[in-house]
């Protein structure tokens, strides 16, 4: 039963990792290429240059098929948590359903009405109207993005909630703690300039596509000066921002930390590795193997961007198991037993409640009630069996955070490069840097995959932080019904993604208007 139970939570992951994974393809595109546009719009509401105008008409006529196929991809992923994560769904739908809502009734309407006005109304509606009509498309595209980022904010970090005992279910009780959670409006700014640097990106390789075949000359260059300098900021805030998620992830999911820098051990003043090899030997948390076979580190950077002190304790993974060191409200961790045993706790509590309720023992009802409340924090805990179980896969944490900031790193380098030799009038002739442009893209789309691997992945096992694990979560379906459909989805999503490069490039091909 329990093999068949790990097939069908192994299955249901891989299903919902294809899908998100194909989805973000999308999706940073849609949110880089919207504010780009517009900025162009406006360049041409402003000056009255009719070739601001081509330009801006041509990365929306971009924009318009890229967000079709992201509309398709996205419908199927939230279908999921009722179909694969049904148990979830029952658990906390109340609370995580709310955002999704907003998100559709507020957010994607904004952006699907306007967009409407966007692509048919030029010459039939005033300029400044028409430049209206596209920033309230990127508004609405970034609203959306922002809800549906509270939503998963609060996985990792949940707030504003109660559970009811006697529903079995989590309850919202405050909605303005869950919408303005720190770790909600950092991974907001963090996910959306990080896509604003993927969609210059874009922007830039297409633009130096043109540049190389000496087509659109004069477009290529006036679409590279926006997305050159929008590139270099976008990712200076990506840095920025980043530091602002580590200070959130320490505070909130140190484990996931842990993971992220392959520190084992607790140490003050800890270093931030910079490059480093971890060893396969390294198979137990607790073992005597050094995790790396090497490593080049920046002293005590990880204690100051975590904790804001130089000389602060950062826990290890063997100290998040063990407990025992101070966390920052003063308290003393517990240990992954102590957690397990306040998780049981609360297990044979609610089952106490339910049957107090059933008889009619409302006096003994309440007592299970109150020992519930004092245990939940840890409830998730109870579900798990040893230690090993808390801890994600430290390797793939440890080199998609560490690759995405490397790429990070490049992106701030390469636009800087491209707006000088740009400003010098010398980008027309560096041809190697041509074929670097167009293939860079490919990078961004890897940095910004690999931000959702160290998120998603780096909070294993938990579905809901210290509250639901994954295996908890999963619908009681056969693993065959979910590897089916798994296929499917692959199929699929492949074929939409295939349709989206022909289509683009038959266009890109086709050029602007003239």
């Amino acid at each position: 039963m329990d093999l068949l139970l790990n097939a069908t939570v192994n299955w249901s992951r891989a299903q919902f990792a294809l899908t998100a994974g194909y989805h973000w393809i999308f999706v940073p595109i849609t949110l880089g290429l919207a504010i780009i546009m517009s900025v162009m719009e406006t360049m041409y509401v402003k000056t009255g240059d009719e070739k601001w105008k081509k330009t801006a008409k041509f990365w929306q006529l971009i924009f318009g098929i890229n967000f079709a196929i992201g509309v398709a991809t996205g419908i199927i992923l939230e279908f999921q948590f009722g179909t694969n994560w049904s148990n979830y769904s029952l658990f906390v739908g109340d609370i995580f359903g709310a955002p999704l809502a907003i998100e559709g009734i507020v957010a994607f309407f904004l952006e699907s009405t306007f967009i409407t006005i966007m692509f048919f109304g030029w010459n039939r509606v005033s300029k400044k109207m028409h430049l209206a009509s596209t920033w309230l498309v990127t508004l609405g595209a970034s609203l959306s993005a922002y809800w549906i980022l509270v939503a998963n904010a609060w996985m990792q970090y949940p707030v504003g909630m109660e559970f009811n005992p006697e529903t079995m279910r989590n309850e919202m009780v405050d909605f303005w703690a869950i919408v303005k959670s720190p770790v909600a409006i950092n991974k907001f700014f963090h996910t959306v300039t990080s896509s604003w640097g993927v969609g210059a990106a874009f922007v830039t390789s297409i633009s130096m596509w043109y540049l190389l075949k000496k087509r659109h000359v004069d477009f290529a260059l006036r679409s590279i000066l926006i997305a050159s300098v929008f590139g270099f900021t976008a990712f200076l805030l990506v840095a920025l921002t980043g530091d602002g998620s580590a200070y959130e992830v320490t505070q909130k999911q140190p484990m996931k930390l842990a993971a992220m820098e392959g520190l084992y051990e607790g140490k003050e003043g800890a270093g931030l590795v910079a490059i480093g090899l971890l060893d396969p030997k390294k198979e137990k948390y607790n073992d005597d193997v050094d995790p790396y076979i090497f490593k080049i580190e920046i002293p005590k950077l990880l204690s100051l961007m975590g904790y804001r002190n130089a000389n602060a304790f950062v826990p290890g993974i063997k100290d998040v198991v063990d407990g025992g060191y101070t966390l920052p409200d003063g308290t003393t961790a517990l240990s992954f037993h102590e957690k397990k045993e306040k998780g049981l706790v609360a297990h044979q509590a609610l089952a106490d409640f339910q049957k107090a309720k059933s008889e009619g023992r409302e006096t003994d009802a309440a007592n299970y009630e109150k020992v519930i409340r004092e245990n939940y924090n840890y409830f998730g805990y109870g579900f798990l069996e040893k230690e090993e179980d808390m801890i994600p896969d430290v390797p793939l944490t440890f080199y998609a955070f560490h690759t995405m900031v490397m790429v990070g790193g490049y992106f701030l380098l390469f636009f800087a490069v491209v707006w000088y030799l740009h400003r010098k009038k010398k980008l027309e002739s560096m041809k190697w840097l041509h074929h670097v442009g167009i293939w860079s893209f490919a990078l961004a789309v890897l940095a910004s995959q690999l931000g959702w691997v160290v998120a998603e992945v780096g909070r294993q096992p938990w579905t809901i932080q210290d509250i639901l694990p994954v295996q908890a979560a999963a619908s009681a379906v056969p693993a065959a019904n979910v590897k089916t459909t798994f296929f499917m989805f692959a199929f699929l999503f492949s074929i939409l993604l295939i349709a989206e490069i022909m289509i683009m490039v038959r266009q890109i091909k086709k050029g602007p208007e003239e």
